[in-house]
């Protein structure tokens, strides 16, 4: 019996992207892949396109919130309708383009041998396009700073395509994720990594956007640099 794949799509404003990249996630044919859009009321109509489509096409679904609430509650939010409606595998996914859509069968093969895999831009060399050095180095080091402050055995713990099994989130209590930026990909490893299931990374070749704006702010940096150290410290109070 094959698995459900839920792919969760956050956007804020990515109406031109979403509408490629829907066709291109159809396009791997696969059969039991389903597309969730969490939209934080696009101006730019994202939502209203989506739950347009939807109407025709059983596979799409969209959770429309009322303002822009943040990546992390948009994950929360999406990893609960994945757990309602029972889907096997759950991916995390930009809208941008940035993760190539025809990695996702190179996920679900991997699945076989983990409960949780990463698209890692780090555990083959450095495998980004068109980032400034400066965010390059600010990404590659927060990473080695993640890995000896967590213990997680993770090359890339802030990466955000990857794949959930449902029982991983099962576990975790989502009302309690404290983090919203990058934190949030580091915070969700370590749960998982404490909680003791599999963690494997897969390369990927990470592109950055060519269209829409970039979400990344300095309070998503300076959020990422103290809540691991404040998951290091509840992780010891066993209060994780």
């Amino acid at each position: 019996m094959s698995k459900r794949s839920l792919v969760i799509i956050p956007t804020y404003n990515e109406l031109d992207n979403i509408k490629n990249l829907i066709p291109e996630l159809f396009s791997l044919n696969l059969p039991d892949l389903h597309i969730l859009v969490v939209d934080d009321n696009s101006p730019d109509g994202t939502g209203d396109y989506i739950a347009s489509i939807a109407d025709s096409e059983p596979r799409i679904n969209v959770l429309k919130r009322p303002a822009k609430m943040g990546l992390g509650t948009a994950y929360v939010a999406g990893f609960k309708y994945a757990i309602e409606n029972k889907f096997d595998f759950i991916f995390e996914m930009d809208a941008d383009f940035s993760h190539d859509p025809k990695e996702i069968p190179n996920f679900i093969k991997k699945m076989n041998e983990a409960d949780l895999v990463i698209g890692s831009r780090y555990i083959t060399g450095v495998n980004v396009i068109n980032w400034p050095m400066r965010r390059l180095l600010l990404s590659y080091f927060a990473n080695i700073y993640t890995r000896v402050i967590t213990g997680m055995p993770v090359k890339d713990a802030t990466g955000g395509f990857k794949c959930f099994k449902r029982e991983v989130l099962e576990s975790i209590n989502l009302d309690n994720i404290k983090s919203n930026g990058y934190a949030f990909q580091i915070e969700m490893n370590f749960k998982a990594f404490r909680k003791g299931y599999k963690i494997a990374e897969i390369p990927i070749i990470f592109i950055d956007r060519q269209s829409g704006k970039s979400k990344m702010s300095k309070k998503i940096v300076r959020e990422a640099i103290y809540r691991v150290w404040a998951l290091r410290i509840r992780s010891i109070l066993g209060r994780l």
